[in-house]
């Protein structure tokens, strides 16, 4: 990639641990504090790219719902349509980054990179590691090699696609992976941007304005050993439009649950079957209850997509108004093994 003219790098500051500080008033909580020009002026030397500061919200991203992640994606856009910025920045709560990143990519339509970024540590601890994973976001987000490449999580010097990436530690520093997608590069110890692999990107969806015409609950439900289908039910009852099930293996339930999935579907409830497992396509394979029984119940397998980010294009198609095709072809082809187009040696 060509180097962009942009001349610099927008930070978009959400709060998260990364802005977190201990509280006295919250019994000694860590609760998100700083505002993003105190995130910013945490870092121990100049960053690579000069940066502009706007304050999205200032929260823990447990406490996020679809129409915030919807807002901060809003921002990302208006901040890109500035053709003087080079790269966006997100400094984001890591619980729920692998949901709100994985948005921002499916409706991201611009070559300049998006980089979400956090911490495990508070601003407020002895040694905390924001400034560090902060300093490395904006060499990437600024840096040409990453353009083009979507959206990205820089955590811990090391960079992932959004794509497939999840909180694998709750408190270690080397927070995040991505089993299925792997790693798209990482960071020298001298701040140098290494990207490795660049692969194809996927058709972007429309980003629903806000506020959304109507609230689409989705819900997420677990089989486990001896579930039967009352959650699932619940959940209808309540009015969801869509559920992920979050299955056990290759994408399995039971046949209490295939039963709950065929009356969920009849309903017109949108079911997406998902897997607990880390690793691997959801593949309807097995009977008596199992993904094969499920998928004939009327759910759609999510590939290689887990539940948080199943719940997420489950979620925006719905905000779309996609009908159940739809939402089974945008799951074949968002949930596919990607095409390596680029192997950078």
């Amino acid at each position: 990639m060509t180097d962009r003219a942009g001349t610099h790098v927008v930070l978009l500051a959400t709060g998260g641990t990364i802005s977190s500080r201990a509280r006295s008033a919250e019994g000694g909580a860590t609760v998100a504090a700083d505002a993003g020009a105190e995130v910013l002026g945490g870092l121990a030397t100049a960053p690579a790219y000069p940066v502009r500061v706007v304050d999205v919200a200032c929260e823990g991203s447990y406490l996020l719902t679809l129409v915030d992640m919807i807002a901060i994606c809003a921002q990302i856009k208006i901040a890109l349509a500035d053709p003087s910025v080079r790269g966006v920045v997100v400094t984001h709560g890591t619980d729920t980054m692998e949901e709100t990143a994985y948005l921002a990519d499916l409706t991201h339509d611009h070559v300049s990179p998006v980089v979400f970024t956090g911490a495990q540590k508070s601003a407020d601890a002895a040694d905390p590691d924001g400034p560090g994973n902060l300093a490395d976001a904006i060499a990437v987000a600024g840096s040409p090699a990453a353009a083009g490449l979507g959206v990205l999580i820089v955590f811990a010097g090391e960079i992932f696609p959004a794509r497939g990436v999840r909180k694998a530690q709750t408190f270690a520093l080397h927070a995040f992976t991505n089993p299925d997608f792997g790693s798209a590069g990482s960071l020298t110890a001298t701040g140098d941007v290494v990207i490795t692999r660049q692969d194809q990107r996927m058709p972007p969806l429309p980003l629903p304005p806000l506020p959304p015409r109507q609230a689409r609950r989705v819900d997420v439900v677990s089989a486990y050993p001896g579930a039967d289908g009352i959650l699932l039910q619940a959940s209808v009852a309540a009015g969801a439009s869509g559920i992920v099930l979050q299955a056990t293996g290759s994408g399995n339930g039971n046949p209490a649950l295939c039963v709950a999935v065929a009356a969920a579907a009849a309903a017109g409830t949108v079911v997406v079957t998902s897997t607990r497992v880390s690793a691997g396509p959801v593949i309807p394979v097995y009977g008596a209850g199992g993904g094969r029984d499920l998928v004939a119940a009327g759910a759609i397998p999510t590939g290689l997509l887990r539940p948080s980010q199943s719940l997420i294009l489950l979620s925006l198609l719905l905000q779309l108004d996609r009908n159940h095709d739809e939402i089974a072809a945008a799951f074949a082809l968002y949930g596919a093994a990607i095409t390596e187009s680029a192997q950078i040696c």
